[in-house]
């Protein structure tokens, strides 16, 4: 690095390495960040981003070198000191208080107080407002947080930064659970925090979203240090060809869709949630063997719902849940996986795995009872660890450790870890929600491809996503969801997203 570069580093990390027991996560890695720039951090699931950046934010620390902030080097013990340098981090899961309001969550540890111990909800509530239309993140400082969306808790947890005085923001997977409008939405603001003199580091994957947000782009590769690079100056394939070290196909190729019978059957389903409110009505729609159906919507319009539903989470007031002829609403979820149903869950700490658990025990969760892992009423170990080791070189599950507890594994290989045993389970129907959230090119283009591997075995696909480039190339119809409603099925080879789009904001279609 020269001098004049290095005098415009707000950020230096030098010959970063960081081991967990004898498995390397940073190799001797570099990192640079200037100010006023975004800065993407590129690497496949488990690469060792995130772990690069906790050792940035305090919550891990290297086992050899160097952090200068602005050029003076820094030990960073703890989060309050990466805090007091002016770091701030917005992890990937949001560490937020439901029932508080955003103005509590915001000032919680470091209050203000007025006479000396009267805590001062004003002042607090002042300062969130004013930073929220400084920065364009319009927020309402006395909402709760159990009642905004997912991507106004992202703009709470900036804010939570902005309040303790971040100059520097870390922002990990920062889209991985947002909507195509509130991705637009965030860059917009990630603009205006850098047009203020902010420097922003994103943790990300997604090629397309780094060409729209990134000035420069750090690429890792299984824990090594592979180059940096001007994002205007490079392709999307060639970004995703340096992370995973190998050309990747975008182009998803699969034959024509043979369908069979009807496996799953859905007839007038309406549920309404706790507060009484109806999030699906009178919802209907088929999915045969050897069809992908996906389920395009914007978030909160009842998909969520639908899938638990079918797998015996919530019940329903009235309808049907057909699977291969059986009625199967209202029925115990084992009950439900028992009937040939595997899903793949949209959140995946909270619905798909046991965190605690090890990646062999979250493997056989669904079927420990049976042979060969169950005999007597003792788990056989042995096969359970066989079992382990098989799916993890097959679905490439980094680190290969069948002991590793789940919570120990980057979000990427935790959903691995989910799709390689619900895959295995070998289900008559597949609910995939969200297969890809989290997931590097590489990684994508391995699970559309089980996706399609799937239907071709003459299995049921009903995939639900967000992402609609997904929803285009693997589906072979498309349901929109509306209100709690499908408000019509098209056929994926002659629709598009302007038409979806229309759909998916309540307007007609128009049957041909």
């Amino acid at each position: 690095m020269s001098n004049s570069e290095r005098e415009e580093a707000v950020v230096e990390m030098r010959n970063i390495t960081k081991m967990f027991g004898s498995f390397t996560a940073n190799n001797n890695i570099d990192f640079t960040l200037r100010k006023g720039e975004v800065h993407a951090l590129l690497g496949e699931n488990g690469a060792g981003k995130t772990t690069l950046m906790n050792i940035l934010y305090g919550l891990l620390h290297p086992d050899s070198g160097e952090i200068f902030i602005c050029n003076s080097r820094v030990r960073m013990k703890n989060p309050a000191v990466a805090i007091a340098h002016g770091i701030g981090m917005v992890h990937q899961h949001f560490m937020l208080v439901q029932p508080f309001t955003v103005t509590e969550n915001i000032i919680l540890g470091c209050e203000t107080t007025k006479t000396g111990w009267i805590l001062d909800i004003a002042a607090g509530r002042k300062k969130v407002r004013d930073l929220s239309e400084k920065y364009g993140l319009q927020v309402d400082p006395d909402a709760r947080i159990c009642d905004i969306t997912v991507g106004m808790q992202q703009r709470v947890e900036i804010l939570k930064a902005l309040y303790r005085g971040a100059e520097i923001l870390i922002l990990d997977e920062p889209t991985a659970v947002l909507t195509p409008q509130e991705i637009i939405e965030l860059q917009k603001i990630m603009r205006n925090l850098t047009a203020n003199g902010k420097s922003i580091i994103i943790i990300t994957h997604k090629l397309k979203e780094i060409k729209q947000s990134a000035d420069r782009c750090t690429i890792i590769r299984r824990g090594h240090y592979i180059d940096t690079l001007d994002v205007s100056g490079v392709t999307e394939r060639e970004l995703a060809s340096r992370m995973v070290g190998r050309e990747i196909n975008f182009s998803i190729d699969k034959k024509e869709c043979s369908r069979g019978n009807r496996v799953l059957e859905l007839r007038d389903l309406v549920l309404f949630n706790k507060r009484n409110i109806r999030m699906l009505n009178n919802l209907t729609l088929d999915v045969h063997a050897g069809e992908i159906v996906g389920l395009a919507g914007v978030d909160g319009n009842g998909q969520s719902e639908l899938i638990e539903s079918i797998m015996g989470v919530l019940p329903v007031s009235s309808g049907s849940i057909f699977i291969n002829g059986t009625d199967m609403a209202n029925k115990a979820p084992r009950k439900v996986i028992e009937s040939g149903i595997a899903s793949i869950p949209e959140d995946r700490q909270k619905r798909g795995l046991v965190l605690e658990h090890s990646v062999s025990e979250n493997m056989i969760i669904e079927n420990y009872y049976r042979k060969p892992f169950s005999s007597k009423g003792l788990l056989d170990k042995i096969s359970v660890n066989k079992h382990a080791r098989e799916l993890i070189e097959r679905f490439d599950i980094r680190p290969d450790d069948p002991q590793i507890k789940a919570g120990a594994l980057s979000g990427g290989n935790q959903q691995k870890v989910i799709i390689a045993r619900e895959v295995s389970n070998n289900p008559d129907l597949l609910i995939a929600a969200q297969p890809t959230r989290g997931l590097d090119v590489g990684a994508i283009e391995f699970v559309h491809r089980t996706i399609i591997e799937q239907r071709d075995r003459g299995k049921a696909v009903l995939l639900v996503s967000f992402e609609l480039d997904e929803i285009l190339q693997l589906s072979d119809r498309i349901a929109v969801i509306y209100e709690g409603k499908i408000t019509g099925v098209l056929n994926a080879q002659n629709t598009d997203e302007n038409e979806i789009g229309l759909m998916m904001a309540g307007g007609a279609h128009n049957e041909s």
